[in-house]
């Protein structure tokens, strides 16, 4: 390591890590107040380690959206920042394999120590909501514990800090911006929107004929399998009428911009092309994260039902029944989820100009 003067220091393991102080932080609360319980060290260590990748996270996490602060992302950036993202699927992916350590104790074992908990509660983990809010899930989405505001458990100062991180703009915000500055949705010669809808009209048109022709369904079949095709006045209709789009925004329902819907359907359909590749790397990651996340919610609420049942959580929430609510409610790249809706076959792309293909192709010119 280097000092401020330039020279190299030395340092001990031990203290570099400050392994006294992190190995000396488990007080089991069981041997304070009773007879001690053997599986609340497990209990502690597991939370302790959540609470350490939750730092990693939000390290993590600042960092990328540091790199969208600029108005142009230079390609550099935008990988570092896929490399930074991919790290924290795999930490998420980590902390739900870490369920099945916390599983190896029983719920009779849990009831050892479990009344001494009262009312300490994951709800009260201030980074695992830096992490929610960082990422973009927004205040008015949230399931409400007890009626009262998500940060009420807080502090004035940690409350304060939650809201400057919507305030600045969150994950989510960052790259609703950088999509609707990105280049494809003005290109000179192709307008795009009108080439899609041509396209889309092809592809509906020849799905419904190969049903209607079909010798294996009957004709109550065909009618429900043509309206299940859907036309361009159904779920298509919000990626060709902007107005249909503003709407689900008032509605709640789309939370990112039009332009910006445009782009990410853009890069989806057109992501073989090399200067897309890692546009489409980044919202695929996006994509993981919120999975992965709604899976720890999942696998949360599924091992508090096998823990404790029914019973009313330490925090005085309803336990498994609120767990499982925001595993169903409180995720936050739903609008690229719902690209897949709008995406045609590759048969059916548009053909790009060749000027535009060279473009996107990264195309030199080696003549003078």
């Amino acid at each position: 390591m280097k000092s401020t003067e330039g020279k190299y220091t030395t340092i001990h393991y031990q203290n570099y890590l400050k392994l006294k102080e992190l190995l000396g932080s488990q007080e089991l609360r069981s041997a304070q107040l009773g007879e001690e319980a053997h599986e609340e060290m497990l209990f502690i260590i597991v939370h302790q380690v959540y609470e350490l990748w939750f730092k990693q996270i939000i390290h993590e996490l600042h960092s990328v959206i540091e790199f969208f602060e600029d108005n142009e992302v230079i390609e550099s950036s935008l990988s570092v920042a896929i490399g930074r993202l991919n790290r924290v699927e795999s930490i998420l992916k980590l902390m739900v394999q870490q369920i099945g350590i916390m599983e190896t104790m029983t719920p009779l074992d849990f009831l050892d120590f479990r009344n001494y908990l009262f009312p300490a509660s994951g709800f009260q983990s201030f980074q695992f909501r830096q992490m929610e809010s960082l990422l973009g899930l927004p205040e008015k989405q949230r399931i409400t514990y007890h009626g009262q505001k998500y940060s009420s458990v807080f502090d004035e100062e940690k409350q304060k800090s939650l809201d400057e991180i919507y305030a600045k703009g969150t994950l989510l915000d960052k790259v609703n911006s950088w999509l609707e500055r990105t280049p494809f949705l003005t290109l000179d010669g192709f307008d795009f929107l009108k080439e899609y809808s041509n396209s889309l009209k092809n592809m509906l048109e020849k799905e419904t004929n190969a049903i209607m022709s079909s010798e294996y369904l009957t004709d109550k079949e065909k009618k429900m399998r043509s309206e299940m095709v859907g036309s361009t006045d159904s779920y298509f209709r919000s990626i060709l009428k902007e107005e249909t789009h503003n709407t689900l925004m008032k509605e709640g329902k789309k939370r990112l911009s039009y332009k910006a819907t445009v782009a990410a359907l853009f890069i989806n359909l057109y992501r073989d092309e090399p200067i897309l590749q890692l546009p489409f790397q980044f919202i695929t990651c996006l994509m993981d994260i919120d999975n992965q996340v709604t899976t720890w919610r999942y696998r949360h609420a599924q091992m508090v039902l096998r823990m404790i049942g029914n019973k009313i959580g330490t925090g005085g929430s309803s336990g498994h029944e609120y767990l499982s609510k925001t595993a169903d409610k409180h995720e936050i790249f739903t609008d690229f989820h719902g690209i897949s809706s709008l995406l045609i076959p590759r048969s059916e792309l548009p053909t790009l100009p060749k000027g535009i293909r060279e473009q996107l192709n990264f195309h030199f010119n080696t003549h003078n």
